[in-house]
């Protein structure tokens, strides 16, 4: 966001996580016959995942991402082929497709390679979805009303804990001050963004209690 309320998140894409673990054989890298090398024996499994097509997205989400965030193999020293190949990676899914069939789509891959491996799954979320409701009505006249333009509604970014509230049904707008400096060591906000944001919180409760 550039501003305060010229972006509200009415959903999140889902969230996977998987931990794999390619196994070798260590050994010395001048006997190479004696060992069995995971980081080359993953090399292409990793790069079909990487250019692999998940989904197409739709009007509300962008299309599945697939990263890999970690990637460790070795002892440190350089005449040491390595054991194991520990890889992390995450998905951003969208409601094109589900976890298991992800789940299902990437072992197939590994499968299909031949690889020695492990995987841990860490599901941390569904992807949800407000498209319409008397909540989402509210937040854009409230912010239409505080800053005399109408606001822009997006799936896009991390999760948030908006994740837990909405299985239980509920409608979940996320609306809060500019996240230009998310995480960082710095991580700030405006004090006129607090006060504006004052505002429209106010707005939308009166355009909910008045219903």
């Amino acid at each position: 966001t550039d501003e305060v309320g010229d972006i509200v998140k009415n959903g999140r894409r889902g969230s996977l996580t998987g931990d794999l673990i390619v196994k070798g054989i260590q050994g010395h890298v001048a006997y190479p016959h004696l060992a069995r090398n995971p980081v080359h024996s993953a090399m292409a499994a990793l790069d079909e995942l990487a250019k692999s097509h998940w989904d197409n997205g739709n009007d509300f989400f962008p299309p599945t991402s697939f990263q890999i965030s970690n990637i460790h193999a070795g002892t440190g020293a350089g005449n040491v082929i390595p054991g194991e190949l520990h890889v992390c990676f995450n998905f951003r899914f969208s409601t094109e497709v589900t976890d298991q069939i992800l789940i299902e789509r990437v072992t197939a891959i590994l499968d299909a390679h031949e690889l020695e491996y492990e995987i841990k799954w860490t599901f941390n979320g569904q992807p949800f979805l407000t498209d319409t409701g008397a909540l989402l009505e509210a937040t854009q006249g409230a912010i239409e009303a505080v800053k005399g333009t109408p606001t822009v509604l997006s799936t896009a970014g991390g999760t948030s804990d908006g994740r837990f509230i909405a299985p239980t049904g509920a409608q979940v707008i996320e609306l809060g001050p500019v996240n230009a400096t998310i995480h960082k060591i710095d991580e700030c906000v405006k004090m006129s963004d607090l006060e504006q944001l004052a505002d429209m919180y106010f707005g939308i409760l009166e355009r909910l209690l008045a219903k």
